[in-house]
């Protein structure tokens, strides 16, 4: 019984946690004209359509990596705020770059970096792993203790 109740917290936390991810992206990419949204309904029906959009694609582009990353923590009993946050990373970006959307059409001699969209991808898994961590990571594993994540504690 508790692991079915632990199935709905780590759905809960994922449908948050995209929606979290979705909003970072954007106010990344619509936050330099936050004044004109705040004052415009049509501006601000875009930016809810932008946020809707970034929480699609981030939940879609990381659910089976994600699953992976779940199946490990809760097994391993991974509680780790870092964990999460670098997995969130590391999964946004593995989704950024696989979908061929961080490669540039031309290549070029002089490379500067990191371009905004990718330091976009990585502000947003780090919200989504910051957040995921937030309401279902910091208890992995624990359904699998009789006395609910306590230890020995009677």
């Amino acid at each position: 019984m508790p692991l079915i109740g632990r199935i709905f917290v780590i759905f809960f936390a994922f449908l948050i946690a995209s929606m979290a991810a979705g909003m970072t992206i954007a106010l990344g990419l619509l936050g330099t004209q936050w004044p004109v949204v705040h004052g415009d309904p049509v501006a601000r029906g875009w930016f809810w359509g932008v946020a809707f959009i970034g929480s699609g694609s981030a939940g879609a582009a990381s659910f089976l990596p994600l699953f992976l990353v779940i199946i490990l923590a809760e097994t391993f009993r991974l509680r780790s705020v870092l964990f999460y946050a670098f997995a969130g990373v590391g999964i946004m970006l593995l989704a950024y770059y696989g979908s061929g959307l961080g490669n540039p059409y031309e290549e070029s001699i002089d490379y500067a970096g990191l371009t905004r969209e990718a330091e976009l991808v990585i502000a947003a898994g780090a919200v989504f792993g910051l957040v995921y961590w937030l309401i279902a990571g910091r208890k992995a594993g624990a359904w699998r203790d009789r006395r609910g994540g306590k230890g020995n504690i009677p």
